[in-house]
């Protein structure tokens, strides 16, 4: 598979994003402010390829749409989550970036194919 192909792999791409979050979180000192943003944010950032991979197997154009807008939500709700853990942590603001960028450029993907499917009822 060719470095373009790869980078346009969505299921591949959430994959990469929810195993870069858990290494990420594995990094991070445990404290009572730490724990739970971790916590929410390691269920929004796994759900991410866990729900694209639902779409991908959907019975029903609405189905789909339903499942493309899960993801759109939970990858909005990493960039949340991480936003927060940067000002928890403020040391890791720069690998923070890094991640952040990719919740927001996977919203926006999942946010266009959204969009293209139009409304289903």
């Amino acid at each position: 598979m060719s470095e373009a192909s790869k980078k346009y792999d969505l299921e591949e791409r959430t994959a990469k994003f929810g195993e870069n979050v858990i290494k990420f979180c594995k990094e991070l000192s445990k404290s009572i402010i730490t724990d739970p943003l971790v916590s929410q944010l390691v269920r929004c950032s796994t759900s991410v390829g866990a729900n694209y991979c639902e779409a991908d197997d959907a019975e029903s154009g609405k189905d789909f749409k339903h499942k493309i807008g899960i993801c759109k939500k939970e990858a909005r709700e990493s960039k949340h989550f991480l936003r927060m853990l940067a000002t928890a942590c403020p040391g890791q603001k720069e690998k923070i970036k890094v991640i952040w960028t990719e919740a927001k450029e996977l919203n926006l993907i999942f946010n266009s194919i959204y969009q293209k499917m139009g409304k289903l009822t």
